[in-house]
């Protein structure tokens, strides 16, 4: 192994520190809510569909800023847990709408604590001052970057 092996690299590419930064938040949030069975992608998804009941896969897709079939893939366990119901849209047959179940809202209900303990986990390191921030620019960025 070289000298220059065993020092740390700090990227100066944003997607780099993004990545590191979302993977990081993700073990977090994937740790405290384990207890309850869920990720935070699966309780991201129950959350949306709390507030966007019968929302398209297409809608909740952009929403969410992923491609349609890594949502459709994500929401496969939720499906067979019977948390979240996948059906045709009869307004527009091509469609398929989602709708949280009795099961799953009380899912994501139970889950809750785990949640609040990983945001307060990383509001504490970062403070109030710079946990508004982030999310302000986040939010900003995640709008102005829209293709």
């Amino acid at each position: 192994m070289t000298v220059t092996a065993d020092r740390e690299f700090k990227s100066t590419c944003s997607a780099s520190r993004f990545r590191k930064a979302a993977r990081r938040i993700t073990q977090i949030y994937d740790q405290l809510l384990e207890p309850y069975g869920l990720t935070i992608t699966q309780y991201g998804l129950l959350g949306h569909l709390k507030y966007f009941d019968g929302i398209s896969v297409g809608a909740l897709a952009e929403k969410l800023v992923m491609d349609p079939t890594t949502l459709t893939r994500n929401l496969r366990p939720l499906e067979r847990q019977g948390y979240v119901t996948l059906t045709q849209d009869d307004k527009d047959r091509r469609s398929r709408k989602l709708n949280l179940t009795e099961t799953g809202l009380r899912k994501y209900t139970t889950a809750r604590p785990g949640w609040e303990a990983a945001q307060e986990r990383i509001a504490n390191v970062l403070g109030p001052e710079d946990s508004s921030l982030l999310a302000m620019k986040i939010d900003r960025m995640i709008d102005d970057l829209r293709d």
